[in-house]
Formats: structure tokens, C-alpha cells, sequence
């Protein structure tokens, strides 16, 4: 279908575009930015007057619950929600039931989502079997599969000598292996912050130490096998140093944060809000800070929305009980523009955190409206309020900190492929 995208003010981040530029789309690409190409003729014309036009969104954390765990979310939901925050591609941690350890899971979750014909999805395998730390996976085999990286998810990996095999085997093929830095023993039982609050609640805790000990060891492994290293949700002040520090002395790791974590802090679990039970936990002040520095100097390549829906039965409990996790994928866009407002950011600075750099992160060609790139695009209102509450929400999840809360930028149009999946 030919789709003239008219009178948008055109942000594209990794061409340093930010125009009034109109965009025009043969079948699944971009055709022409500017002036229409000869002879074209609109099948659909989607005026843009007043509204922004971006890459699709790229998220690189989004638990979708399938295999396994349907009664939380279904593939089906979570699409839904996510071309309803402008996200066109999406990345899935392993921690399935079961773990995403062999090709078929793969190539069954893969096909599924292809069908549903809304957002891309890209797995990241298992990097050790059934997620147990103890023997690789196949990983040539799971690569050929359609998975784009290697991961432990929230498991542990408590046997640095595999970690240390495992880096090695995917350094020699060019696998990129990603890591969520928390020592599970010092981290053991433990549910918010080692802080004031933590001990003012009562609460069992997990100290800072448990990501930097984590940390220190990967950033060590990584500089000695030379492997591709993401570090997945980096939470504190400590952690940011040290991937600043390393980054300085010449090793290539890349990095993400949760928008939560960017916007909230322990401080926001009040009277044990079982919504702010999350995964890393919501640490302090000055932690959140630091977080905000090192996306602002480029030490934090990427947010993500760190989505994972859970049934509300398992969030209406005391904190330390409740389920771990918050919906975020129709949350990213309003929040990442919070947070460019707060700090003063340009909106392609701040789009580029969530479209060319997470694609560049997984590898892939997107991320951008290059003339013959594949039209995954998002048009959206950055002067709409909405307020966050369970009806307004597509994800079967409903459970997020930001409940109740106003938020401003609300998606118009999403488009994959060239197909407009999202009006409204």
C-alpha cells in the first residue's frame, strides 16, 4: 500500500533530521522523504499536522509471558500494547516456561508473533540450559533459530568458570551476551533498596554491592574474552562508574536503564505500594541522579520499559510477597518524554535512546526512516495528557507505579511494514 504521511514535524535521530518533512511509503519502505516520487499516488494519507513522525520504537525488555505464563499476559495482549506505545520491535527475555534453550521454542514463539503481523519480535536466548548456570546451549543452533543475544535473564549464573566458557564460545563467533548485574547471594530474599526506607519498613534488602560485586566480574570476563557485553538495567550510582570507568579504558560494553528507574526512586514505595515491587529494586535518590547523568554523557546507551505484566492477584499482597514487575510498554513514550522535559534534552536526543541506539545495540538495520528502509513508523501527539489507569491500557497487566498518574505524548499512528497496525 502506497501511504503519504503529510504535514509532520519528521525527528529521525541517526540521520539528524528534525523537520517539516512529509513521508512517503511504497509497500513495506521508505520512498522518498521531502518530495513524492514520480508517479506516486496515496492509497492512504495520514494527515500529521501537529503531530511528531519517528522511527518505531525499539524496546529492549519486554517480557511478553509466553510460553507458560498466559494467565499473566498472552502474545496476543502484549502486541497490542505494544504498537499502541509506537513500538515496532521488541526484544524478549528468555526467562520463559520453558526457558528459551532450544530452536523450536524459538521458532514457535517467532512464528506467532509474525502471524499476529504487529510489532518484530527478537528473542534472546538462554545462555545456559533451562536457565541452571551449569551447561551451555546450543547457541549456533538457537542463532539460526532467530535470536539476536544471550542472556541469564533474572537467574543466576553462580559458576563464573561457565560464565567464563560461555563468554569465550560467544566471543569467537561474534554472539553478544547480555547480563543483569546482581549477586544472588548477597541479593538473596532480599526485595527493596538498602536504605532508609528498607529499614524504616522493615523490609529484607539488597545493597548496591550486589551489582557492583556482579558487575566487577563482567566487566572483568568481558575485557579477557573480548565478547560483545551488554549490561541489562543498570540501577545504581556505583554501577554507572564502573561502566563509565571501563568504557574509558577501551572496553566496548553497552548499557541499558528502566524508564522506571529513571523517574523513581525508593522513595516512591511509600506504604509498601506493592506496584513499585521491581526488578532491579528502585534504590535512591541520589542513585536515580546518577542515572539520569550517565544518559545524559552517553554512559547509558538505552531505556527500555522493563515490561512485565503480572496478574493482579499477585500484586495485591504485602510488598514482600507481591509478584516483581510493572506494565511499561504503552508507558515508554510518555515517560521518555517526561524525562526530556525534566532534563532539558532535544526530542531526537531522546528518541534516539529508544530507536537508533537499542537497534544498534541488537544488531539490527532499524531504527530509522532512511530512503529503502522498512517503514517502521511511529506518529504521535507530544501534546496529548492522558491519565494512566487500567482502561486505558491494552496490556493485560494493569499494574504500574505511574497508576493514577497524568502523562503527556499519546501515539496517533504506528505503522510496520508499511501497514498502519495502530490508529486512533
Amino acid at each position: 500500500m502506497n501511504i503519504h504521511i503529510k504535514n509532520g514535524r519528521l525527528i529521525d535521530p541517526r540521520n539528524n533530521l528534525d523537520a517539516q518533512l512529509d513521508v512517503f511509503i511504497i509497500d513495506q519502505y521508505i520512498a522518498a522523504i521531502g518530495n513524492a516520487p514520480a508517479g506516486f499516488k496515496a492509497a492512504e494519507v495520514i494527515d500529521a499536522t501537529g503531530l511528531i513522525v519517528c522511527p518505531g520504537l525499539i524496546d529492549l525488555a519486554a517480557r511478553l509471558r509466553e510460553p507458560g505464563f498466559e494467565y499473566m499476559a498472552t502474545l496476543e495482549s502484549e502486541m497490542d500494547a505494544a504498537v499502541a506505545g509506537g513500538i515496532t520491535s521488541l526484544a524478549c527475555p528468555p526467562d520463559t516456561d520453558p526457558p528459551l534453550d532450544e530452536p523450536g521454542l524459538v521458532e514457535m514463539l517467532k512464528h506467532r508473533a509474525k502471524n499476529l503481523h504487529q510489532a518484530r519480535l527478537y528473542p534472546v536466548a538462554a545462555l545456559t540450559t533451562g536457565l541452571m548456570g551449569k551447561e551451555l546451549t546450543e547457541m549456533a543452533e538457537l542463532v539460526d533459530a532467530g535470536c539476536v543475544a544471550f542472556s541469564q535473564a533474572d537467574a543466576p549464573l553462580t559458576d563464573t568458570r561457565v560464565l567464563y566458557r560461555a563468554m569465550q564460545y560467544a566471543a569467537t563467533f561474534g554472539y553478544s551476551v547480555w547480563l543483569r548485574p546482581q549477586d544472588s547471594y548477597l541479593s538473596k530474599d532480599g526485595v527493596a533498596h538498602d536504605g532508609e526506607v528498607a529499614t524504616r519498613c522493615g523490609l529484607p534488602a539488597i545493597p548496591v554491592c550486589a551489582e557492583t560485586i556482579a558487575l566487577s566480574t563482567m566487566l572483568m570476563l568481558a575485557k579477557e574474552t573480548g565478547v560483545k557485553l551488554h549490561i541489562c538495567r543498570v540501577s545504581s550510582a556505583a554501577g554507572v562508574e564502573m561502566i563509565r570507568t571501563a568504557r574509558q579504558q577501551g572496553l566496548a560494553v553497552s548499557c541499558d536503564v528502566s524508564m522506571n528507574h529513571v523517574h523513581l526512586s525508593e522513595m516512591d514505595i511509600g506504604f509498601f505500594d506493592p506496584n513499585c515491587r521491581l526488578t532491579p529494586p528502585l534504590r535512591s535518590l541520589r542513585d536515580k541522579a546518577a542515572l539520569r547523568a550517565g544518559l545524559l554523557d552517553g554512559t547509558i546507551d538505552a531505556i527500555c520499559s522493563n515490561h512485565a505484566p503480572v496478574d493482579e492477584d499477585a500484586k495485591q499482597l504485602p510488598f514482600a510477597e507481591a509478584e516483581s514487575g510493572a506494565t511499561g510498554l504503552e508507558l515508554l513514550l510518555p515517560l521518555l518524554l517526561k524525562w526530556a522535559e525534566q532534563d532539558k534534552v532535544s526530542l531526537a536526543g531522546a528518541l534516539s535512546r529508544v530507536t537508533a541506539q537499542p537497534a544498534q545495540i541488537l544488531g539490527l538495520d532499524a531504527g530509522h526512516l532512511s530512503v529503502g528502509a522498512l517503514a517502521d513508523v511511529c506518529v504521535f501527539d507530544p501534546e496529548k495528557y492522558w491519565k494512566v489507569e487500567a482502561s486505558a491500557l491494552k496490556s493485560q497487566g494493569k499494574n504500574t507505579p505511574f497508576t493514577g498518574h497524568e502523562v503527556q505524548g499519546r501515539v496517533r499512528y504506528t505503522l510496520v511494514d508499511g501497514k498502519i497496525v495502530y490508529a486512533n
